[in-house]
């Protein structure tokens, strides 16, 4: 397949359909929520009936039977106008869904791909741990034993994302089960031993719901053990992998809302007897967020493409996530500087990107982390 960053005229009118929506009924509604530390569960059921959580899984499971570029649009259209909208999506397709229809058998995908695709549940992965974060295999802690045909599971996580809402229904959960042996197991969010805590106080994705995780003695059948025993660490790092696309198409909705939100701006705001914009300091701050925009958003579409192809794209996945970050954290703080004291409000979106823009550097693997990835991958 010859190479081309063209969208099909079925992704380009998708897109077109969540930029709408994102922009009539998430859009509206993002600082009240957002100030509230609310999740937006309405807004969440109608994501579901319109399809998004099901977008890259076949319609035999509830899917859309769309492609993973698909996803990573709608992801960044929704970003554009809220991240914690927008990482909700990505973390109930990437984290909760994906695993399962990634590594699952044909009856756990029957079983629990339906209603996460649907969206009329929302599903976790629990893998960073209190003592952990880049270390995620060495800090790992929680241990499942077999007893009869059951896993007793004790342990905890930390900054787990879509476990705590009235949609939730499971975290997929890693743990080891054996010397050097880690593996994933599905768990329903009502089992019992299964504590959720309340939600973080969190310096931004203030609508995101992202909470810690206890197990005391939490029984689950050996039959939720997702794919094969001794499989969970190979499982996570095709699940990062996969996650940093999709954060990077995060990131780069967020350049672009502050390049749309810093031309309306510049165009209205006035000073000195004429719109700001009009200062080349002011237009050539704007311009450099463009050139941001276009770059970040053509590496998450090659990475994507890669990924689409059967080729590698691990290095690709990296460098799309940590470019497109690090220009996101940039463009927040530019954007917030051509706003002035307004940019400093919450009720304005670049206000809230301010907030919102740091843990873009931080999850799905640190810039640190992904310069170690590229690095290796290069030989060295």
């Amino acid at each position: 397949m010859a190479l081309s960053f063209a969208l099909t005229e079925e992704q380009e009118e998708f897109r077109r359909v969540v930029a709408d929506f994102a922009d009539r009924v998430v859009a509206p509604a993002a600082e009240e929520f957002n100030a509230a530390g609310r999740f937006p569960v309405d807004i969440v059921r109608q994501m579901g009936e319109m399809g998004l959580f099901g977008i890259p899984f076949p319609e035999e499971y509830g899917g859309m039977g769309g492609d993973f570029l698909t996803l990573c649009l709608a992801i960044e259209e929704l970003g554009r106008v809220d991240q914690s909208v927008g990482i909700t999506l990505e973390a109930a397709v990437g984290l909760g869904a994906a695993p399962i229809f990634e590594f699952g058998s044909e009856e756990q995908r029957q079983r629990w791909l339906p209603p996460l695709a649907r969206g009329e549940a929302l599903g976790g992965f629990g893998l960073t741990e209190p003592g952990g974060g880049s270390d995620v295999f060495g800090a790992t802690r929680t241990r499942a034993v077999e007893d009869g045909d059951d896993w007793v599971i004790d342990g905890g996580k930390t900054f787990i994302t879509n476990v705590g809402t009235q949609l939730s229904s499971l975290v997929t959960v890693t743990a080891f089960t054996g010397e050097g042996e880690m593996t994933s197991i599905i768990v329903p969010t009502d089992t019992p031993g299964l504590t959720v805590a309340p939600p973080y106080r969190k310096v931004g994705w203030h609508a995101s719901d992202t909470r810690e995780l206890a197990f005391d003695g939490v029984r689950v059948p050996q039959a939720n053990t997702l794919g094969t025993r001794g499989a969970g660490f190979r499982q996570f790092l095709k699940t990062l992998d996969d996650g940093r696309i999709a954060i990077s198409a995060l990131a780069v909705g967020m350049i672009q809302g502050c390049v749309d939100e810093c031309v309306r701006y510049a165009n209205e705001r006035e000073a000195f007897g004429a719109p700001i914009g009009r200062q080349q300091a002011v237009a050539f701050k704007v311009a450099d967020l463009e050139v941001a925009a276009q770059t970040a958003r053509q590496m998450y579409h090659y990475a994507a493409w890669r990924k689409l192809e059967g080729l590698p794209y691990k290095r690709e996945a990296s460098i799309a996530k940590l470019y497109s970050s690090e220009q996101a954290v940039t463009a927040a703080r530019e954007a917030t500087q051509v706003f002035g004291g307004m940019g400093f409000m919450t009720e304005t979106r670049v206000g809230r990107f301010y907030q919102d823009a740091k843990i873009l550097e931080i999850g799905e693997g640190t810039s640190e982390v992904q310069r170690l990835l590229i690095a290796r991958d290069l030989g060295l």
